[in-house]
């Protein structure tokens, strides 16, 4: 009888095409590392990218809707196999999908050339081609609790096709940058709540600790909910003092929700404690929104926008990352010199960038959120490309 394992070990084709997270980790970090260093040469005027974006918003899409779906593709790929018992997206398909990836960022950055509609053509089809494949292998697998992904992946597209619309316009593309910032969240919100305790409580409880995070319960279900309507509000009207009630409430859940995981305890083992640190982020965020709304002058509104993606969004991705690529190429679940590095630089990339929009020293902070954020995703880039390269 053929099984999953002897189909994968009969696999001959390339390591990195043997799973989703070899060539999505690998080159989503990739091209966050380059996308940021490009976006820095831009500003300063060494480079011009033939691109129809302006610089900020070139930066904002290809972090949004670059990389960032890279990383999703990648960690779906590799968890849906373990819903359903199916085999992964392997080979040419996997491949392909890669590919349409890949087409799609070149004809970002070249879409002045091109023009806009064959450049959102190009990169919209990427996240349509990753949803009819997550669809595909949850229905087959007669998984369909888990189709909910599907809602995520659609709203994520959904705003890159607003990001689109609005830059082809000759408008800021500032509806398509919330509704990518707010899917985001949502599936951190969905994910990282299922994941953060599962890990702390497998952690906690290999030591014997009687006091372990809550279950998933209706608080969890409370929180998401409240998340949601908030983001909502704040996708619609950010600076509405509506919203701001709405942003404090699900701060404030969030915050709680965070305290029944009992982080605090989890600060030996850094693959854990990193978790927690990254979702942490999601609950200053809500509130900062909430502050700009009602001291406009003191809170700045971008600080909620980089708490959530210099913050939630680049430490949760690398944390996932780092855990899911030592887990899946064999190698121990152990934090090494250079993840501890790669975990200290988004880290410190995070908290610069946010400082950075209270005015605090502006030339050196945004220069630090800048090399932080660069050298943690390079750093994984150059930790982990071996092993996602070759065979497990």
């Amino acid at each position: 009888m053929t099984t999953t394992a002897t189909t994968l070990r009969a696999y001959r084709g390339p390591a990195i095409l043997s799973y989703g997270f070899r060539p999505f980790f690998l080159g989503g970090a990739i091209w966050s590392a380059a996308a940021m260093v490009l976006f820095i040469l831009m500003l300063m005027g060494r480079v011009a990218l033939p691109t129809a974006f302006t610089p900020t918003d070139w930066h904002a899409h290809e972090l949004l809707y670059g990389f960032l779906p890279a990383i999703i593709a990648g960690f779906l790929l590799t968890a849906i196999p373990n819903w359903t018992g199916r085999l992964p997206v392997a080979g040419m398909p996997l491949g392909g999908l890669f590919a349409i990836w890949l087409a799609g960022r070149i004809a970002v950055a070249t879409s002045s050339l091109i023009g806009p509609a064959a450049a959102a053509f190009a990169d919209l089809s990427f996240l349509i081609a990753l949803g009819f494949i997550v669809g595909r292998e949850i229905i087959a697998g007669k998984n369909t609790g888990n189709l909910k992904v599907l809602a995520l992946v659609a709203l994520l597209g959904a705003g890159n096709l607003t990001f689109h619309i609005e830059a082809a316009t000759g408008g800021t593309a500032n509806y398509g940058k919330r509704l990518g910032i707010a899917a985001a969240i949502l599936l951190i919100t969905l994910v990282g709540g299922r994941i953060v305790p599962s890990f702390t409580r497998n952690w906690l409880a290999r030591r014997g600790a009687a006091n372990l995070p809550a279950q998933f319960g209706k608080f969890d279900l409370a929180t998401i909910a409240a998340s949601a309507i908030a983001l909502l509000a704040w996708v619609a009207a950010p600076e509405s003092l509506i919203t701001a009630a709405a942003c404090a409430l699900a701060g404030l859940f969030q915050f709680a929700r965070l305290a029944r995981w009992n982080g605090y305890r989890t600060f030996a083992e850094p693959l854990v404690f990193v978790l927690h640190v990254g979702y942490i982020f999601l609950p200053i965020g809500f509130l900062l929104v909430a502050l700009s709304s009602v001291f406009p002058g003191s809170v700045p509104a971008v600080a909620a926008i980089h708490a959530w993606t210099a913050g939630a969004i680049g430490i949760m991705t690398l944390a996932v990352m780092t855990r899911a690529s030592l887990g899946h190429t064999g190698q121990p679940l152990a934090a090494s010199t250079s993840v501890l590095a790669i975990y200290v630089s988004v880290a410190i990339g995070a908290a610069a960038r946010l400082m950075a929009a209270f005015g605090i020293e502006p030339d050196l902070t945004l220069n630090t959120a800048a090399a932080g954020w660069t050298l943690a995703f390079l750093g994984f880039a150059l930790a982990f490309g071996r092993l996602l390269a070759q065979p497990r």
